[in-house]
């Protein structure tokens, strides 16, 4: 498939309570270093910024515990994109919290507010468009009331327009929609993941609730990328369509439904275009079905 003209509007669009999205978006993790942990080139990154938003991305995926030793993602998004468009939406995460040192840290309840105002210095805004309760443990976490009352509280304050959570079980999902409107739940997902995760996203699409799978790409790799070897089904189904594994990948995700969006990261401007073009790829039904049985 070519890629040259193809912009994030050929993936659809979709709702993030009163913010329309494109589905195809922007993750912001890979921005401040490279995979072998050398920092980022800054001029680099900042010009990746502003391409994606030429090809059509109105919704990047940040948080302000991306950060290296030179390089913080939620101010290099500040330096590329401020004055933001209008119709720019930035999605944060909050609930994780990483020191000067780079020790991780789990914000109590009461710590919650600290961690929005941080989001909103490094990004210069004076309200977040929507902000993800990141779960610790999506296993084995309980109740998730008193830390999602919290952002609930901060969203009556202005502070946030809409609520999301991250790394999440239905339990937990339903646990916060009793307390305050959920737009979206973003959870690992990709080709391979258990029946359970299927069900959840399927079960999100029901309810007007937009699911954002991470690792969509890199699977059991994560941060690392991806680490295992695809499956003659997924290589043989991106060879009939031109396209990488990793595209195809992404076009699987989307294929789940109107309501999954993609924000795929990369540091890389070719890799940038290739994964935006996957919005125009459409995958039959018997397509979807050999992957989904893969």
């Amino acid at each position: 498939m070519t890629s040259k003209t193809i912009t994030a509007e050929a993936s659809g669009t979709w709702r993030l309570g009163d913010l329309t999205v494109n589905r195809l978006g922007f993750g912001a993790m890979r921005l401040t270093h490279l995979a072998d942990g050398s920092p980022s080139d800054r001029e680099r990154v900042t010009g990746l910024l502003r391409r994606a938003v030429e090809l059509g991305v109105n919704h990047i995926d940040t948080a302000s515990f991306y950060f290296s030793p030179l390089r913080s993602a939620n101010e290099l998004i500040n330096r590329a994109l401020a004055p933001y468009a209008d119709e720019l939406v930035i999605t944060t995460k909050v609930g994780p919290g990483r020191g000067p040192d780079g020790d991780w840290w789990w914000a109590e309840p009461g710590q919650l507010r600290g961690q929005v105002e941080e989001n909103l210095r490094q990004l210069g805004r004076d309200h977040l468009d929507v902000v993800n309760l990141r779960v610790k443990r999506r296993e084995t976490t309980g109740s998730i009331a008193e830390h999602f009352g919290a952002l609930a509280e901060l969203r009556t304050a202005g502070l946030i327009r809409h609520l999301g959570i991250s790394n999440a079980r239905p339990d937990h999902l339903a646990e916060a929609q009793a307390i305050a409107p959920v737009v979206c739940v973003q959870n690992p997902y990709g080709i391979g993941s258990p029946a359970e995760d299927h069900a959840f996203l399927d079960a999100c699409g029901e309810q007007g609730v937009a699911f954002v799978p991470f690792y969509a790409i890199a699977g059991a790799g994560k941060e690392a990328g991806v680490t295992e070897e695809d499956s003659a089904e997924v290589r043989e189904v991106a060879k009939a369509h031109g396209v990488s594994s990793a595209q195809l990948r992404l076009a699987w995700t989307l294929s789940r439904g109107s309501h999954v969006l993609a924000i795929p990261g990369t540091g890389n401007p070719h890799h940038l275009v290739e994964n935006i073009a996957v919005g125009a790829l459409r995958l039959s039904p018997e397509e979807i079905a050999l992957l989904e049985a893969a």
